[in-house]
C-alpha cells in the first residue's frame, strides 16, 4: 500500500500530465472526468460540463446548457434519430459528488489513480461518473460503426442529485425543454453488482425528512414534573424505536428486502443548555429535536404515515410539533405508485431484457432502490425509468471510502451500452408518449 506521500506525489503527477487528442483513450477520458471536483458543499460544475461539451462536439453532437437555478447547469446532448417523430430515448446521469476524507482514502480521492491491478480510484467511480463517460463512449463507437438511431437520443447531465434534486432533474423535468424533449423512455444509474448478474431497478424508495420537536417547561434539574420537553422527547423516541424495530424484523426475517420496508434512522439529537464546559447540567430545557432520515418504499402509504407521525411520534397533546420535508414524490400525477413494468405490459422492458442477452449479459431480478436517484421525477409525469450502470463482480462503495471501479468493468460496459443504446433507439414499436 503506498504511503499517503508517496499517493499525493502520484496524484499530483498525474494531475499534471496532459493527454493529446491522439493519445486519448476511453479509459484515460474517464480519468480526466473523474479529476474535476465535484463534491459538496462547493461542487465545481463549470469544468466538467466545458469537459463533457467538448467530447460531445466531437462527435458530432448538439450540446446545449441551461440554468433553471442559477449557476447549476444542466448539460443536454442530442443525437438526432432518422425517425424524429418517435418518441425519444434519455439518458440520464448526475454531475455532482458526495464529500470525501482524503485521510481515509488509500489514494487521494480526485486523482483518479489507477493501480497495478487496474483498479481506478475516485469520488464518483461508481456513483455515477462511470455512466456519463460510458453513455458517450458507446455512442462514439455506434456513429464509428455508421450506426443511425431512429429514435433521437438524448443525454442529460444534472446537477444537485446527491442533496435531493430540487434544483436539477426537479426542475429540468418540470421545463418546457423537457416537455419539448418527448421522452419516451429514461435509463439512470443504478448499483454495482457483487455477482456476475446485472442489477436492474424499476422503482425508488422515496426520501423524507422527519423533524420531530417538544417543548416543556423549563426547571430546576432537582424537580420531577410531567410533560419536560426532554422526557416528551425521549417518549416519542421510543415510540420510533419500536416501529424501526417492527420494520427491520421483517427484513432480519427475510420476508421483505431492504428496499421493500419503510426504513427509518435516527441522524440528530438536540437538546440541552450549552455552557463552555459541555452542558448546564441542573436545568431542565424548555425544548428539544431529534431528526430522522425515513425512506417510503412505492408500496407504503403516505397518508398513513403522515397520520403515525402526528398522532404516535408527536402528538399535539404531549407538547410535540413535526415537520416532514417530502424530498421528491411518492405518487405520479394520477395518483399511482412511482415504479416502472417490468413484464410484458412494458414493450421497453422487452427490448431492454433482450440487448443485455446480445451483450452476453444476464440480468439479476429487478429490484427497488433502497436509496433514491433522478428518476423518480421522470416516473412522476408516467415515464417509464430504470436505473442500470453495468458493473459485476465489483464491491458496492458508492459514498464509501476507496470507491473504485476496474478499468476491465468500465469497458465491459461500453459494449453493454452499445447494444442497450442501439436496440432502445431502433425500437419502433411505442410511437407516443
Amino acid at each position: 500500500m503506498p504511503t499517503p506521500l508517496l499517493s499525493v506525489f502520484l496524484a499530483i503527477l498525474i494531475s499534471s500530465s496532459t493527454t493529446t487528442a491522439d493519445e486519448a483513450t476511453p479509459v484515460t477520458r474517464f480519468q480526466q472526468y473523474l479529476r474535476f471536483k465535484t463534491a459538496h458543499p462547493n461542487p465545481n460544475y463549470t469544468a466538467p460540463v466545458s469537459f463533457l461539451t467538448s467530447i460531445a462536439e466531437s462527435l458530432g453532437l448538439k450540446a446545449q446548457t441551461f440554468e433553471f437555478v442559477a449557476e447549476k447547469p444542466v448539460l443536454l446532448l442530442t443525437w438526432t434519430g432518422s425517425n424524429p417523430s418517435l418518441p425519444s430515448l434519455l439518458l440520464n446521469s448526475h454531475l455532482d459528488s458526495v464529500p470525501a476524507e482524503p485521510s481515509k482514502w488509500i489514494h487521494p480521492p480526485f486523482a483518479a489513480v489507477r493501480d497495478q491491478d487496474g483498479k481506478i480510484f475516485a469520488r464518483g467511480a461508481q456513483d455515477d461518473k462511470c455512466i456519463a463517460i460510458q453513455y458517450l463512449e458507446a455512442i462514439r463507437n455506434l456513429k464509428g460503426r455508421g450506426f443511425v438511431p431512429a429514435r433521437t437520443v438524448h443525454v442529460s447531465y444534472v446537477p444537485e442529485e446527491e442533496i435531493g434534486g430540487e434544483d436539477g432533474a426537479q426542475k429540468f423535468v418540470a421545463s418546457q425543454v423537457f416537455d419539448e424533449l418527448r421522452v419516451g423512455f429514461v435509463l439512470d444509474e443504478g448499483q454495482a453488482s457483487v455477482n456476475d448478474e446485472f442489477r436492474v431497478f424499476y422503482a425508488d424508495r422515496s426520501p423524507w425528512k422527519v423533524i420531530i420537536k417538544a417543548i416543556g417547561q423549563p426547571g430546576h434539574g432537582s424537580r420531577m414534573y410531567d410533560n419536560g420537553a426532554t422526557e416528551n422527547l425521549m417518549e416519542s423516541v421510543e415510540v420510533i424505536s419500536r416501529f424501526r424495530e417492527s420494520q427491520f424484523d421483517v427484513l432480519k426475517a427475510g420476508k421483505a428486502p431492504a428496499s421493500e420496508v419503510i426504513s427509518v434512522n435516527p441522524v440528530y439529537l438536540k437538546a440541552g443548555i450549552p455552557s463552555p464546559t459541555g452542558f448546564v447540567m441542573n436545568m431542565q430545557p424548555s425544548e428539544a429535536e431529534a431528526g430522522y432520515d425515513v425512506r417510503m418504499p412505492p408500496a407504503a402509504d403516505p397518508d398513513l404515515m403522515r397520520k403515525r407521525i402526528a398522532e404516535e411520534w408527536a402528538p399535539a397533546e404531549r407538547n410535540m410539533t413535526f415537520e416532514i420535508q417530502e424530498k421528491g414524490p411518492i405518487r405520479d400525477l394520477k395518483g399511482n405508485p412511482l415504479v416502472t413494468a417490468t413484464d410484458d405490459s412494458n414493450p421497453w422492458w422487452s427490448v431492454f431484457k433482450q440487448a443485455i442477452a446480445a451483450a452476453g449479459g444476464k440480468l439479476g431480478k429487478p429490484e427497488i432502490l433502497a436509496s433514491t436517484t433522478d428518476a423518480r421525477f421522470m416516473r412522476e409525469l408516467g415515464i417509464p425509468a430504470l436505473g442500470f450502470s453495468p458493473m459485476t463482480n465489483t464491491p458496492i462503495l458508492l459514498h464509501d471510502h476507496n470507491e473504485f471501479l476496474e478499468e476491465s468493468v468500465f469497458l465491459k460496459g461500453i459494449g453493454v451500452y452499445e447494444h442497450v443504446i442501439s436496440s432502445l433507439s431502433s425500437f419502433e414499436a411505442v410511437n407516443d408518449v
